[in-house]
């Protein structure tokens, strides 16, 4: 019977057994089907954000076939150099030729037409009319007067133009690029002094590309004006023109993002006819007086300059100088079309201006006794010289022209400002690159600013009468200084004497047209100064900020963040504030970290989190790099990664760091990280990510000059208004924060405060000299050897008091344990070691 009983009582305890296991199994069941559910609704969040990923392949398929049609055309080239080079000594000039920078391209030829030359292109169109009207018109002017301007025109194209800008500083350039700015990159090591030259030249520059747009296009479309059939439609409407300009110059400006190289193949063909209309007009009308050859001579200029007979004196050179306006956006778009090609390209267009230019001197004179033509007011020989039927196709193609010289400018703007940014005198701003080539770019907030800039001209002047006023001073400015860095370059080449002769030269012919042009500074140069003030102040503020952000600036090594860093990543107390924390950071030395990074983290409530990410990017002269970069420091938790990406590879930040987290986790230099809960980017495999942008700003003590700080506060006001990486990186979407942090200049130390309380009589001890003062007792959070020593103290006290907690739970044990411990003494009389506690009986 009790054999029975205990039977049974086995048989109850294994069904209840069983029922538990069983329990245990449908609950187990039930958590890993919940846990599958929460899984699949997390990956099921991919449907609903369509979060970027990154792709298998390194290059799209539109880039391989650039790529494959890029390579095929090198191996065309590198088949005709090497069949050039078997047909004797003017084959192999050739070979050479194409080997070199200077190699030739009849595309590339087409694009530097329309790309280069609209500037000077245009100037026909209005340097003969300024001169009839500094002159008092066609009926003032004489065979002398005639001979003299063509004279001074022709020497100052081909002095100023031709032997400065082609023949010398055409062969100065820093990697391909022209430009004054370019020009100081090579030079600057020879003084501080001649960033004001350079400063002062390139800010003329761009305040002179806001108003030729303004003034080419205009001056071509008030040319619609002197057509018979238009003439009554004009007249009733006054605005027209203007109207007219200002849809041509919106136009232009939203086509820039296409790129130049598109533009320039358009323009191209366009520039070609437009030159050799020129050419052929001028040779028809140098039929009524080929005499006019004699003004080669440049005695007739110089005769006429000083003349009594010349109405408008010194200013005549003011005229003069319209001739030239676009030698210096020559030298600029170097870096567009190649040096070779405008070599290439320039005899013909010299050719063609000076026909044209004697073919309206020819008219002049031919003309000068017409009383058709010597009542008219505003007479323009350009139009006037053809019949009405070829002036239609004038008409045409002189607006075409100014719409090419107006483009000139813009491409000449984008370059200046991207070297500007290279040293640091501009904030960095978005560049896209729409061409194969990195010298062809595209700056969008440059040409938002231009676009805006030019209709403003419009809406100031009204036409280019008016506009004319203030065209061109801004640019002798230009032209001056990059004379004087020309001048310092020949000098440090060894050059000495030619460097005088070339100094002193040019810089006696560029005075004399800036004199020239000051006499327009009240008639609208003063709105041309303006703008130059304005873009120096840019320039300057920036340039000035920069200098003190870089003396406060420091950077860490390994053995100064590491200790800190590793010991917050330890830290269990404080709550993460993200699983992954990345920084942008313009620092591309992988083996250090920015301290603005590492205050970042400990700033405030320190921002613990799995891995923190310091990334920067640079952009390469090669198209379609994807590379990176990754130093760990020998732990799991900081990395230092360094993006290398193609001048036209899309910036996509956010995707990469996927795509490298991913990389390290399964590598195991990052550790596993599995996100429970759905987020923005759709990640189940990588945990939380914020984005830190650090900025800086001045604190009220800091010990900086009035310059110092309107500096700083201007540059933080332009970087404001000229964007942030959060657009261009695409970091917008992911809500990242954007921190300010002080800028560590020498500060002063404000007076102590007294207390004025009297609720409580507190007495002040009288201080002596052993005692030191506690403001000057060093704080250890101001140096990262400091910080170093305050973990170190940390740590000492958290194991002094561990230690104090094991003496105290030793001392509160059992009395018998006791005992049998008195019992353990060794033979001696010392006692016996007490039996360590598990961490079970502790608890």
């Amino acid at each position: 019977m009790a054999e029975s009983n205990q039977r049974t009582a086995r048989a109850q305890k294994a069904s209840k057994a069983q029922k538990a296991s069983k329990a245990q199994k449908a609950q187990s069941g039930a958590a890993k089907a919940k846990a599958r559910q929460e899984e699949e609704a997390l990956l099921r969040a991919d449907t609903f954000t369509n979060a970027p990923k990154v792709s298998r392949r390194t290059l799209t398929k539109e880039e391989r076939e650039a790529l494959a049609k890029q390579r095929e055309a090198e191996t065309k080239e590198a088949e005709k150099i090497a069949s050039a080079w078997s047909k004797g000594g003017l084959g192999r000039w050739w070979a050479r030729l194409q080997s070199s920078p200077d190699k030739v391209t009849w595309g590339m030829a087409i694009v530097a037409l329309g790309v280069v030359y609209g500037d000077i292109g245009t100037s026909p169109l209005y340097t003969a009319q300024t001169f009839l009207a500094g002159q008092g018109g066609l009926g003032s002017v004489d065979r002398e007067a005639v001979l003299g301007m063509l004279s001074l025109v022709f020497w100052s194209i081909t002095l100023i133009t031709t032997v400065k800008y082609v023949l010398i500083a055409m062969r100065i350039d820093n990697n391909g690029e022209g430009g004054i700015f370019a020009l100081y990159s090579l030079i600057r090591k020879y003084g501080a002094w001649l960033a004001i030259p350079a400063m002062l030249g390139g800010a003329a520059f761009l305040a002179d590309s806001v108003l030729t747009p303004a003034v080419s296009i205009s001056s071509a479309v008030e040319g619609l004006q002197t057509l018979p059939p238009l003439e009554g439609l004009f007249d009733e409407n006054p605005s027209l023109t203007l109207m007219i300009t200002v849809v041509i110059i919106v136009i232009l400006f939203s086509v820039q993002s296409r790129g130049t190289e598109s533009i320039g193949k358009v323009f191209g063909s366009m520039v070609l006819v437009w030159f050799g209309f020129l050419a052929i007009v001028g040779v028809t009308n140098l039929s009524n007086d080929w005499s006019v050859f004699e003004a080669l001579n440049p005695v007739y200029g110089i005769k006429f300059l000083f003349s009594p007979h010349n109405a408008a004196g010194i200013a005549l050179m003011g005229t003069v100088f319209l001739s030239t306006t676009g030698a210096e956006a020559l030298y600029s778009d170097m870096g567009h079309v190649g040096r070779g090609n405008i070599y290439f390209t320039w005899p013909f267009i010299k050719v063609a201006l000076v026909l044209n230019y004697f073919g309206q001197g020819a008219w002049m004179l031919a003309n000068s006794d017409n009383p058709q033509y010597t009542a008219t007011e505003s007479l323009n020989p350009f139009f006037q010289m053809m019949s009405p039927n070829v002036r239609y196709l004038a008409v045409i193609l002189s607006v075409s022209a100014g719409v090419i010289a107006s483009q000139a400018l813009i491409t000449g703007a984008f370059t200046m400002v991207s070297e500007a940014t290279r040293l640091n005198w501009m904030p960095h701003l978005q560049v896209r690159y729409p061409a194969r080539t990195r010298g062809q770019l595209y700056i969008p907030v440059v040409n938002g600013v231009l676009c805006v800039s030019t209709l403003a001209v419009l809406a100031i002047f009204k036409d280019s009468e008016h506009i004319s006023a203030a065209y061109g001073l801004a640019l002798t400015i230009t032209m001056i200084t990059t004379t004087v860095l020309l001048g310092v370059h020949l000098w440090h080449s060894g050059k000495r004497v030619g460097a005088i002769v070339f100094t002193v030269l040019f810089l006696a012919i560029q005075a004399m047209f800036f004199i020239a042009s000051m006499a327009k500074f009240l008639h609208g140069g003063w709105f041309t100064m303006l703008l130059t003030a304005a873009i120096l102040f840019v320039m300057y503020t920036w340039n000035e900020g920069t200098k003190l952000e870089r003396a406060q600036r420091r950077h860490m090594r390994p053995n100064d963040f590491l200790p800190a860093l590793d010991k917050l990543h330890s830290d269990f107390r404080i709550p993460y504030f993200a699983d992954n924390i990345v920084y942008l950071t313009s620092d591309s030395e992988t083996k250090r970290l920015d301290t603005d990074i590492f205050f970042s983290i400990f700033a405030d409530h320190p921002k613990r989190a799995r891995a923190w990410w310091a990334v920067s990017v640079e952009t390469t002269d090669e198209p379609f790099t994807r590379e990176y970069s990754v130093e760990d420091f020998g732990t799991n938790y900081i990395y230092r990664v360094r993006f290398r990406l193609g001048f036209k590879v899309s910036q996509s930040i956010p995707a990469y760091i996927h795509q490298i987290m991913h990389d390290l986790s399964k590598t195991g230099e990052l550790p596993k990280q599995k996100s429970i809960y759905p987020k923005v980017d759709a990640d189940p495999d990588i945990g939380t990510i914020r984005y830190v942008l650090i900025h800086k700003a001045l604190m009220p003590e800091s010990k900086v000059s009035a310059r110092g700080a309107l500096s700083l506060q201007a540059k933080y006001a332009i970087r404001h208004m000229a964007g942030s990486p959060v657009k261009w990186f695409g970091l917008a979407p992911y809500n990242p924060l954007v921190e300010v942090q002080p800028l560590f200049v020498s500060t002063r130390r404000p007076p102590r405060l007294k207390r004025t309380d009297t609720a409580k009589t507190i007495p002040t001890p009288t201080p002596t000299r052993a005692v030191a003062d506690p403001a000057a007792v060093p704080d250890p959070m101001d140096t990262t050897s400091g910080l170093g020593r305050l973990v170190q103290e940390l740590d000492a006290a958290v194991s002094a008091e561990a230690r104090k907690t094991a003496e105290a739970a030793a001392a509160d044990a059992p009395a018998e344990q006791g005992d049998k411990g008195d019992k353990g003494k060794a033979e001696n009389g010392k006692p016996a070691a007490k039996p360590q506690r598990s961490a079970k009986q502790k608890r």
